[in-house]
């Protein structure tokens, strides 16, 4: 009899504990309720930073919240920052900018901006016609027939790759010059709106002259995206360093200066279509 009393009056205590609790909690949320804060301002000013090329202030304008996270629009995850970051967009382009106010119980808000860069930095990237924007673009790179079936087609913005089953591959490539001892960071836009099989897409970088007719597979496969590692087996659309896989982090050193190929190839017992665009190769 003890015993029953005594659970009855644990119970009694807790029903009590929970309506205190809650009517002390307001039904509005946007007046915080202590798990979902109050509506944040995430609005942001983008200001260009004076004799700099392609570099921009983004600055919170409230700080009535917990984190700031920033999204540039380049493909690249969201990172948590400062409310104040100076941005910098090699490329030009139109960037979708947002800023993300992080409130109490994990709450966000976001605010966006475009940032119109007019024009590229031309000492950023070693890579020529890497926005595959125009003919002229296009014209910078050099189709590799390693085997037939497979395509290259250049659009306005991309070029994508569909290669014709039974195991075929082909690839394009770019002649690039480089410093000795001299780190460099590789990265791409990759996207497919079907999953893979049977599938490897390898980026090298290597000395070795690409020869038309034949494999490559020299030198040092900097990104990869491979379905027999896990990756790409449902669609994607990303830079590779995010949707790739592989042992690879796409930086590299050369031991000497001169000229080294950028070798983009693509093979698979299927059907499928990549397509690439903004191609970078950078100094780190």
């Amino acid at each position: 009899m003890k015993k029953i009393k005594l659970v009855t009056s644990l119970l009694f205590f807790a029903v009590l504990s929970f309506g205190i609790f809650t009517a002390c909690q307001p039904d509005d949320v946007e007046l915080g309720n202590g798990i979902v804060g109050e509506a944040l301002d995430a609005s942001f000013t983008v200001t260009p930073v004076e004799g700099a090329v392609n570099k921009y202030l983004v600055k919170a304008l409230s700080s009535n919240y917990i984190t700031s996270k920033w999204d540039l629009g380049t493909g690249e995850a969201a990172f948590i920052g400062k409310m104040e970051e100076e941005i910098y967009f090699p490329d030009a382009g139109t960037y979708a900018v947002k800023h993300y106010a992080v409130g109490i119980g994990g709450e966000s808000f976001v605010a966006e901006q475009n940032v119109v860069v007019t024009t590229s930095d031309p000492a950023a990237n070693l890579i020529q016609g890497g926005l595959f924007a125009n003919a002229e673009d296009h014209a910078k790179w050099t189709v590799l027939t390693i085997s037939s079936g497979d395509f290259w087609k250049f659009n306005d913005g991309s070029v994508s790759v569909t290669t014709g089953g039974n195991w075929s591959q082909q690839a394009i490539y770019q002649a690039v010059q480089v410093e000795a001892g001299q780190k460099y960071k590789i990265d791409m836009n990759v996207s497919s709106t079907q999953g893979l099989t049977d599938t490897w897409f390898e980026v090298y970088a290597s000395t070795t002259v690409p020869v038309q007719g034949a494999d490559y597979a020299t030198g040092t496969v900097v990104r990869s995206i491979n379905t027999w590692a896990g990756c790409g087996l449902a669609p994607f659309n990303g830079l590779i360093s995010t949707v790739g896989c592989g042992n690879n982090d796409g930086i590299i050193t050369f031991p000497s200066s001169g000229t080294v190929y950028l070798v983009i190839k693509c093979g698979s017992g299927g059907t499928p279509t990549i397509t690439i665009k903004d191609v970078q190769f950078r100094k780190k």
